[in-house]
């Protein structure tokens, strides 16, 4: 249960927010971590992240300006993962879905074997008590065939529990990965995908549908269709959003308007998630506490949603 507080309506703070037990499910490893852990072994500042009003494109462009290099050095990759458990403890995060891309190994200095060693030692030296779920991450835009090949060795360490497809919703029907999620199931991993961050509310019904998710990752849009969220809440099928990447990839206003209010309101089990702390310097603490402090959500309300993650 949350701690007491003397009022209901007035804000806690953030530390308050903090010291209490949470998830992260939606979390992308790489861009997940404490941003001075990074910059200290760099020696040098990230820039902040400015939207250039081209949708996911505008993620890629700062990846691709600001990260890329930091993990092309000896170690880089070793110390975004350290830099994504710290982030994890410091927001009081005590179950963790983390993914790591497939293709990390042919983009940086890093074999499959050394990701699943690296994680193993930053959760048992850093984070003992996170129940800490590895997943791995595909980019919608690559060729199903090329990874297939590229997932295999992940898969063959038997450590990994989900998988998530992400990037470019449009790149390719969702169809196009059916082989690679059956393969997946059979494994016994639960099945996670983005949908609905920019696509239509019929596009997330219809990923669901296709590649049989347990998950849906943002699926805000489905909040445009009840019959969509009705049918969301029917089958049980939870969305892990992520209002600051939302918003400051402008498909939401703000917190006070985020579309996650009219999910919940309509039955759609939601949890609130951080997408990409690294890039949007906000962890689940404070995105609950600026949820609270907007209006958008009651204490009581925000507690619904923190159980939701922890079930």
């Amino acid at each position: 249960m949350m701690g007491q507080h003397p009022s209901h309506h007035r804000n806690p703070g953030l530390e308050w927010f903090r010291k209490q037990p949470k998830a992260d499910l939606h979390n992308h490893c790489l861009l997940g971590g404490d941003r001075r852990t990074i910059e200290r072994f760099t020696g040098r500042r990230l820039a902040p992240f400015r939207f250039s009003g081209k949708g996911i494109q505008s993620l890629n462009q700062w990846i691709g300006n600001e990260v890329r290099e930091v993990y092309q050095l000896p170690g880089g990759v070793e110390k975004g993962i350290e830099a994504a458990f710290l982030q994890a403890v410091r927001d009081g995060v005590v179950r963790l879905e983390m993914s790591i891309d497939v293709l990390i190994p042919a983009m940086f200095p890093v074999t499959p074997k050394k990701i699943v060693q690296t994680l193993s030692h930053f959760h048992r030296t850093l984070a003992p008590h996170i129940d800490f779920r590895p997943e791995l991450g595909m980019a919608r835009s690559v060729d199903p065939g090329h990874l297939m090949k590229s997932i295999e060795p992940f898969l063959a360490t038997g450590y990994f529990q989900s998988i998530d497809l992400y990037d470019d919703e449009f790149a390719q029907p969702a169809g196009a990965f059916r082989e690679i999620y059956r393969r997946a199931k059979q494994l016994g991993m639960r099945c996670k995908a983005h949908a609905g961050e920019f696509g239509s509310a019929d596009s997330v019904k219809e990923t669901v549908e296709t590649l049989e998710l347990d998950a849906v990752q943002h699926g805000i849009s489905a909040a445009t269709s009840p019959a969509v969220m009705r049918w969301l809440a029917d089958q049980q099928i939870p969305l892990n959003v992520c209002p600051a990447s939302n918003i400051r990839l402008r498909r939401a206003r703000s917190y006070s308007t985020h579309p996650v209010r009219i999910l919940f309101d309509h039955g759609v089990r939601v949890t609130i998630n951080t997408d990409d702390a690294l890039i949007f310097r906000t962890g689940v603490s404070e995105q609950m506490n600026r949820l609270f402090v907007s209006g958008a959500f009651t204490l009581a309300e925000l507690e619904i949603i923190r159980l939701n993650g922890l079930a």
